[in-house]
């Protein structure tokens, strides 16, 4: 439950002819993953299927272009398990690549046909500039022999202004729209020489033309008249292009339905790349299996080759510990628990699976920082709401407010009110030393729980030296331990204890001595950083140990907020009372939620995840057929 599970690698020998069905079988199987390791390139020098796999990308990638505009069901039969020869796979990919090219030509005709619906779209807005004006437009276009004539816009408040200064130059402003800050208009005057200086003014005023295209050169109203009988042309040959992509799709719907059988077929043979390896006649797959699967599978290879075929098995070696992929046992309920530990890493082989622990204490801690029987019971009422957007991630909002309910039955808090049910524990606010104490409890299990799988890690790992003395192995716990034990017969009885100081001492001196050993550099150099980790060594395990502290204060917090809006309320009169309790215990919801999770998860990363979990394993990902629905 708290290991990957125990794999094996093997190595499969079968005649060269049956590569692809041994692929197809395994690949049905779900249980076995690639080594593409070249262990064997001197006996199996050659990686068979090079061509065969050219032809599955190519058309693969036209089927899935050809997808886009024929929709294929999600239902796949694949009771015909064979996979296809190399001449099938050739065959398919020709004929998919003349229906590409069928379906491009309707993509390009639909490209076109919005292109020219955006045109019209810009002469609409283009037409709306000038639609006051009841004259032919090409009157406004062109050079002409004796008028300077400008169309354009400017800010309405530099409207007056312009107007006098044109005058004077001897032009003429016409307004003929106003639209939200801007004019719209057209300045008239005789060509000459003071062209340039028109055009200085109008800059200064912010003029900025309105071109007229050549599509727009009669009058505003018959120009409209004409763009919306090319809209309307434009509709007609969109709906009569999608009746012919209609009818094309159900007319090769059947045959792209075949087709896509014979590449999820075809695939694994693709997927099992450098894997396998042939000599002639003979070829080999090697990977890994888990070891519970070892049986079933050579049973199922037994009853699908007619050929004959061995299969051979060992336990990974020492250094390839690290290449051996995690195959984590995969549970509805830890789903989402495992996705939050893959946003840290996956757990090396051997190494202890996290998502079990993560799940107990990151829930238990949420649900003691955040402890309220009435929003635990929203929580989970807002959880079954959005199951359909939550997903998996349902089950790990309903178990959080799940916890925040226990946790308010325990402290007696129903929405803040604690006068409504007795509380079944203790009330934080009633004893908050106590509270923290209890979180200092919590933080020191916590911790020796962390160091004790950090030993156990090493250990698998056959590092037995850093399982005793480094950071986190069994020096440093008798240390932390001893020095827990010092300070607490300290508080209680005033000194720390002789036995309990001489195995502080050891300890701390065994680790400086370690880091002695471990540290290459010059002597000066050497005793210092040897000094300064062996520090860093305790006082990272006391600063963790306090951090566990913010577990009480924010369900100190909690019960203070709760309080803080009760006394706003009570200010209220009877609907504004209920509406800051209501708006009070939303507020505390969402945003002390919030923290309260992000807490959560920075007490496990760090005080947690850093100490034990390496985080660079191989995530297991067998060989499979891909059933499910492609988008």
């Amino acid at each position: 439950m708290f290991r990957p599970l125990r794999m094996k690698h093997v190595l499969i020998q079968v005649l060269t002819e049956d590569l692809p069905q041994v692929s197809l079988t395994l690949a049905e199987l779900s249980v076995f993953s690639p080594d593409n390791r070249a262990a064997y390139i001197d006996q199996f020098p050659v990686i068979p299927g090079d061509h065969y796999r050219e032809l599955y990308h190519q058309a693969s990638s036209r089927l899935e272009k050809i997808r886009k505009h024929v929709g294929l069901g999600d239902n796949i039969d694949l009771s015909e398990d064979t996979v296809p020869s190399e001449a099938v796979l050739a065959e398919t990919n020709a004929w998919l690549g003349e229906m590409w090219e069928r379906c491009s030509s309707y993509e390009e005709t639909f490209r076109k046909l919005s292109d020219e619906e955006r045109m019209l779209d810009q002469l609409d807005q283009a037409l709306d500039n000038f639609a006051e004006l009841k004259i032919d437009l090409s009157l406004l276009h062109g050079d002409k022999h004796f008028l300077d004539i400008r169309v354009g816009i400017i800010p309405k408040q530099n409207a007056s202004q312009l107007s006098e200064a044109l005058n004077l130059a001897g032009y003429l402003m016409f307004n003929y729209m106003i639209h939200d800050e801007n004019i719209h208009i057209i300045v008239l005057g005789l060509k000459g020489e003071r062209e340039n200086e028109i055009t200085s003014v109008l800059d200064t005023a912010g003029f900025h033309t309105l071109p007229v295209p050549e599509e727009l050169h009669a009058e505003p109203d018959k120009v409209r008249r004409e763009l919306q009988e090319k809209r309307q042309t434009l509709i007609r040959q969109r709906d009569q292009e999608n009746r012919n992509m209609t009818a094309c799709a159900d007319e090769i719907r059947k045959e792209l339905e075949r087709c896509r059988k014979i590449l999820i077929t075809a695939e694994p043979f693709v997927q099992i790349d450098a894997s396998a390896r042939s000599s002639g006649y003979l070829s080999i797959i090697t990977g890994w299996i888990p070891a519970r699967d070892i049986k079933n599978t050579e049973k199922v290879l037994q009853q699908t080759l007619k050929n004959p075929f061995s299969i051979d098995t060992r336990d990974p070696t020492a250094e390839e510990r690290e290449l051996v992929p995690s195959y984590m046992p995969k549970s509805r309920l830890m789903a989402p628990f495992a996705t939050l530990i893959k946003q840290y890493g996956i757990p090396r082989y051997g190494e202890i699976d996290p998502t079990g622990i993560f799940a107990l204490t990151f829930i238990a801690m949420l649900g003691m920082m955040f402890g309220d029987i009435g929003h635990g019971l929203i929580i989970i009422l807002a959880a079954w709401l959005a199951r359909k957007k939550l997903k998996s991630f349902t089950l790990f909002a309903v178990s959080t407010g799940i916890s925040a309910t226990i946790f308010g039955a325990l402290y007696g808090s129903i929405f803040g009110y604690e006068e409504i049910m007795h509380a079944l524990w203790i009330a934080p606010l009633s004893d908050p030393i106590y509270m923290l104490t209890v979180a200092l409890g919590w933080g020191i299990g916590f911790l020796l729980l962390i160091t004790l799988i950090s030993i156990n890690n090493r250990i698998m790992d056959n590092d037995l030296t850093r399982a005793v003395f480094d950071n986190n192995g069994i020096v440093s716990i008798v240390l932390y331990v001893s020095v827990l034990f010092g300070i607490y017969s300290f508080y209680n009885n005033g000194h720390f204890g002789i036995i309990t100081a001489i195995i502080s001492i050891t300890a701390l001196l065994t680790l400086l001595g370690y880091k002695l050993i471990e540290t290459h550099a010059p002597p000066g150099e050497r005793m210092l950083v040897a000094a300064i980790e062996t520090l860093e060594t305790l006082t990272g395990y006391i600063s963790n140990t306090l951090s566990f502290l913010r577990v009480a204060a924010f369900s100190l917090n909690h019960a203070a907020l709760a309080i803080a809006v009760f006394t706003l309320a009570e200010m209220m009169e009877s609907t504004g009372h209920w509406i800051t309790v209501i708006c009070g215990n939303i507020f505390i919801l969402v945003l002390e939620g919030a923290i309260v999770t992000i807490q959560a998860l920075r007490l496990e990363y760090y005080e947690g995840f850093s100490r034990f979990f390496s985080g660079d394993g191989k995530e297991f990902k067998p060989l499979h057929l891909h059933l499910e629905k492609r988008v």
